[in-house]
């Protein structure tokens, strides 16, 4: 279907650059379909002109058809309804690549950040087991000093009274 498609839209064009010796004015007072197989020509619904499109303006100047008559290249499609559907394909796809930009970031940082906070927990960690192996060490340094002096504390509270 899209071949077929496209070889029609091939054929379309060969067509009208056959037809692109012709004078659009010629095509005048006719229907749109036969002054719009030129791509030069510009088709004008209020007065059914047929003229050469003013290829130095972007858009055809309001003397020559006001834009919501004019037709080029199809003629059920006006300008003024082209113009505001571009617009708003543009802007839809400005506004995607904005919000796909500002996801792929958060998500990049969201990614960073979860990484920094798995380090922080891991360095908080090492701290915590280093913390208790020192107290673990001033402990047994504490109780040797006890020991030494004979001021050690045993488990058993009645340990005095057994002699």
């Amino acid at each position: 279907m899209d071949v077929l498609c496209g070889l029609s839209v091939l054929l379309c064009v060969l067509a009208a650059a056959t037809a692109a010796d012709t004078d659009c004015s010629l095509l005048s007072n006719t229907s749109c379909e036969t002054c719009l197989k030129n791509v030069k020509c510009l088709w004008c619904n209020t007065n059914t002109k047929c003229v050469e499109y003013p290829v130095r303006n972007i858009l055809p100047p309001s003397s020559l058809c006001k834009l919501s008559d004019a037709r080029w290249g199809i003629c059920w499609v006006n300008f003024e309804a082209l113009i505001i559907a571009m617009s708003v394909v543009g802007g839809i796809i400005i506004l995607s690549l904005l919000v796909c930009c500002y996801c792929c970031c958060r998500k990049k940082k969201n990614r960073n950040s979860s990484l920094e906070t798995e380090k922080s927990m891991r360095e908080k960690e090492e701290r915590k087991v280093r913390q208790e192996e020192r107290r673990v060490q001033m402990k047994s340094r504490h109780d040797e000093i006890r020991k030494k002096y004979g001021l050690f504390k045993e488990d058993n509270p009645y340990s005095k009274f057994d002699n």
